[in-house]
């Protein structure tokens, strides 16, 4: 009797343990699919400006049929201002090109290269120097993709808008917080009266007035200007995790790009 009832106890562990086995196998299977679907390698990448300053750059490819996205970053920073931002870029299945412009410094512990070279070589680094950057990296990009998508933050943000008029690459752009950064040399409103490509702005709460402004001077018939109900940040910050009302922007951004 207890020969029987050891056999028996035995039988039910061996299948309990086979059970937990396949378990464990199918869901180990079904996270190495998620993440083989969903990221992309990162690569540090070197190109030249149009003056021929070599410009960093982290580039994430999906596949090299997919949609490329420019990633601009704002005033004293780098292209870390993106490290959070881009993997759900690539989730929604777009190659990311995150570059340094030649006017920032440092953000999320990454340097700006461009920069730094661009002071060893006594280039200029104003918010205005730094167009030729944007314009460089989109043409690099369009060797890559058929589909070129330009996204700015703060200064850059109103440099993407010119540069999306002027650069024929440019499908869509994506603009955070523009405005007239550039004193005498440049007058966005002026810059931009020709853009005819989808648009998408944003900013925070308390600069909806003067962005409304720069969204006015866009004769574009496709523009989608997300106005938050909240606080909101300036800058492509406004997508991080740490910010509460990170969701209202994403969810912005994701019906512009899906359209």
């Amino acid at each position: 009797m207890k020969f029987t009832s050891i056999l028996f106890l035995v039988g039910v562990l061996f299948c309990l343990n086979a059970c937990a086995t396949k378990s464990s196998k199918t869901t180990k299977a079904k996270a190495v699919q998620t993440i083989e679907n969903f990221t992309a390698e990162k690569q540090l990448v070197n190109f030249p400006s149009l003056d021929g300053l070599q410009i960093s750059a982290d580039y994430f490819e999906i596949s090299d049929d997919k949609p490329l996205i420019v990633l601009c970053h704002q005033a004293n920073w780098s292209r870390g201002e993106y490290q959070e931002i881009i993997p759900k870029l690539v989730t929604l299945g777009y190659n990311c090109l995150a570059i340094d412009q030649r006017s920032g410094k440092e953000v999320n512990g990454v340097a700006n290269e461009t920069a730094k070279l661009a002071k060893e070589k006594n280039k200029g680094t104003q918010y205005w120097d730094a167009e030729q950057d944007v314009v460089a990296a989109v043409r690099h990009a369009s060797k890559k993709s058929k589909e070129v998508i330009l996204w700015g933050s703060s200064y850059s943000s109103s440099l993407v808008l010119k540069v999306a008029q002027d650069e024929e690459a440019v499908q869509k752009v994506l603009s955070f917080s523009p405005g007239e950064y550039f004193g005498d040399f440049l007058n966005l409103k002026a810059s931009i009266n020709k853009l005819d490509k989808p648009v998408f702005i944003t900013c925070s709460k308390d600069e909806i007035e003067k962005t409304q402004l720069i969204v006015d001077a866009i004769p574009s018939q496709s523009k989608l200007f997300f106005k938050p109900g909240t606080k909101g940040n300036h800058g492509s910050r406004a997508l991080w995790e740490r910010f509460d009302d990170n969701g209202d922007y994403w969810e912005a951004v994701k019906r512009f790009l899906n359209k």
